[in-house]
């Protein structure tokens, strides 16, 4: 069975059921699977750390000793209660993954220890995997759980809930723009979420804006990318190119840069289509994650850029960007041309 609905996943999470023996949970996020699986450990034995009580495994245990996993899975706990066996399997070996989905079946039909569970932490594995195929074809006592890549609307949650519990928080465009620069590993993002609530101060009862958060987060290298769009739809191309100079500097190539290009592009287009639903121009900006510093500047812009015009620049991107994915291409050349294109048209427009 699949659990993949936010919902249904933190339902399970919070209480387990008890007739469910195996449980995979698999992604490329490993700090979400690992998260996810240390609260179910939580729930399933009183001594989620004790020895006796749970016995940790690798796929290279699998290996190494065939019948291991079953003799894990058949073990009754010394001290009473649940027992629990907690599976890691990171590297993408067929021998494994058919042993362990081989165990889950039979453990879920109730073959071994009916009083322990199976839990199995894998990464993303593809539909050719015969542990994920057991796992979500399972009638009863097993079932999986895919852990995708978070949300927007996640991230500032998770965010929200770790600061509030230190006595901290963040205004809405401060946790938008720290929200944005978390990375996708859930894990990394918790311990940049931790950092920040010591530098704001546990306990302080803080609500910082993003002037608060400047020191905090600094200037990276595509903060010159984003400079470098902004400047370039602006008609200002010395200063695009600066900035795109200073970028390559700071290890950040041609397609990035076009990516950039793009996502400025795109803010301008949603900004600009919100405004002839009938959004004021500066709510229009802010919807479209318009920096608070920018959005001057921004709507200076969309004032000028027609949609048409944008939508005929776009296929300049797009045609950039296949460029920049030619073997040999001149990334950084590529970059320059189409700011110099974009600020052109930026001057045609009168800006």
């Amino acid at each position: 069975m699949i659990l993949s609905k936010r919902a249904e996943v933190e339902r399970f999470i919070k209480d387990p059921a008890p007739d469910v023996r195996a449980i995979l949970i698999y992604g490329k996020d490993r700090g979400g699977v690992r998260e996810r699986a240390n609260a179910i450990a939580v729930k399933v034995t009183e001594r989620p750390d004790d020895p006796f009580d749970v016995a940790l495994l690798t796929d290279s245990d699998i290996t190494a000793d065939a019948a291991r996993l079953e003799s894990e899975l058949s073990s009754l706990s010394l001290m009473g209660g649940r027992r629990l066996i907690r599976l890691r399997m990171f590297e993408e070996k067929a021998a494994p993954d058919r042993a362990a989905a081989e165990a889950l079946k039979a453990h879920a039909e109730g073959a071994y220890n009916r009083d322990a569970v199976f839990l199995i932490e894998a990464g993303a594995l593809g539909r050719e995997s015969a542990l994920r195929a057991a796992a979500e074809k399972a009638k009863t006592g097993a079932l999986a759980i895919p852990c995708y890549d978070d949300e927007a609307g996640d991230v500032a949650r998770m965010t929200r809930e770790a600061l509030a519990r230190d006595g901290v928080s963040l205004n809405g465009e401060a946790l938008e723009l720290f929200a944005a620069r978390l990375p996708a590993e859930r894990g990394v993002a918790r311990q940049e979420i931790e950092r920040l609530i010591l530098y704001l101060g546990p306990g302080s009862g803080i609500v910082a804006t993003p002037a608060d958060l400047e020191p905090f987060l600094g200037v990276e290298p595509d903060a010159s990318l984003a400079e470098a769009a902004q400047d370039a739809f602006g008609g200002r191309l010395k200063p695009a190119q600066a900035a795109l100079r200073r970028a390559a500097l700071e290890g950040e190539a041609g397609p990035a840069a076009v990516r950039a290009f793009g996502s400025h592009l795109a803010k301008l287009r949603k900004a600009l289509t919100l405004h002839q639903a009938g959004a004021g121009l500066a709510e229009a900006a802010k919807s479209s994650g318009v920096f608070w510093k920018n959005e001057r500047e921004f709507l200076r812009q969309a004032r000028a850029w027609p949609l048409a015009a944008l939508d005929g620049l776009n296929t300049e991107i797009l045609n950039a960007d296949r460029a920049c994915k030619q073997t040999g291409s001149p990334d950084e050349l590529i970059a320059e041309r189409l700011a110099l294109t974009v600020a052109y048209k930026a001057r045609r427009l009168g800006l």
